[in-house]
């Protein structure tokens, strides 16, 4: 993992295989095959990464050092990084150079009580890289954490989930309508991993994304909040404020831009809805 991988999540980002990949799909939103190949499972074995930050401190608890894959099967109208859709358009990384540079870090994150954060994109798609790192930062003593949307959950075996110490799970929607008019994609499979988590009695932050006139329906609220308050292992529910952060990636990537003229919800509107994750007796931030 260079140097040249470091900088903001928010960096447009496009290789030239994943240029090409995506103008042969004549469509950045269509899923390509090469997104969901199985990687080789075997010393070359390679992942892909748009980028990784050291520092932060909004990915899980304590300084992280977040990697973000690319590849992913949601189209979420939302994103704010569209460039890692397609695998391909990250840079190959082999196993041991990652954890070369997670290791130069590694006594800091400790004393932070951090760790590392694998985001993405969906870094599920990049099943078996991901579980490397995770086992060998485990093999180091780092607290490990995942950001995912849970889509797909049914590749990882429970083994493989025992190596994740935190699941940042995004739930964008207690409606399945709404959910898969957001992301393209059908709810359940997020709901049947959180479910899965609970059972294995794995950590959990619950995040939802409020969109004003996308997310923000009182029972879309109340179906997510009463699903969340039925988990036994979920340890706070983030609120995750609409942004425009991404809206130039999706200009300079030729895509259309559904929420152009969405404003961020009012202190209001997000007090209202952190009310109602609350009144279910849950730590909401």
């Amino acid at each position: 993992m260079s140097q040249s991988l470091t900088g903001s999540r928010y960096e447009l980002k496009v290789t030239r295989k994943g240029a090409e990949e995506s103008k042969a799909a004549r469509d950045y939103c269509a899923i390509l095959p090469s997104d969901l190949e199985d990687e080789k499972d075997d010393e070359s074995l390679v992942g892909y990464v748009h980028s990784y930050e050291v520092g932060s401190t909004v990915d899980g608890p304590g300084l992280r050092f977040v990697a973000f894959l690319t590849g992913c099967l949601l189209r979420c109208q939302y994103c704010h990084n569209p460039d890692t859709w397609h695998k391909h358009n990250g840079h190959p990384v082999t196993v041991r150079r990652a954890m070369t540079q997670v290791g130069k870090y590694a006594q800091v994150l400790k004393i932070s009580r951090g760790g590392i954060t694998i985001s993405g994109g969906e870094p599920m798609v990049q099943k078996k890289f991901m579980a490397r790192v995770f086992r060998r930062c485990k093999e180091l003593g780092l607290h490990t954490c995942i950001d995912t949307s849970g889509r797909l959950g049914e590749r990882l075996t429970d083994a493989e989930l025992f190596d994740i110490d935190l699941n940042l799970l995004d739930i964008k929607s207690g409606d399945p309508a709404i959910y898969e008019q957001v992301t393209r994609q059908p709810l359940q499979p997020t709901l049947d991993y959180a479910k899965r988590l609970s059972d294995l009695g794995r950590p959990m932050w619950i995040r939802y994304v409020l969109v004003p006139g996308l997310t923000d329906g009182v029972d879309n609220v109340e179906k997510t909040a009463d699903f969340v308050a039925g988990l036994k292992t979920v340890e706070r529910v983030e609120i995750l404020r609409f942004h425009q952060m991404g809206r130039d990636k999706w200009h300079k990537l030729g895509l259309d831009y559904a929420l152009e003229q969405v404003e961020p919800p009012s202190p209001e509107l997000t007090e209202r809805v952190r009310g109602q994750f609350r009144s279910r007796g849950m730590t909401v931030y």
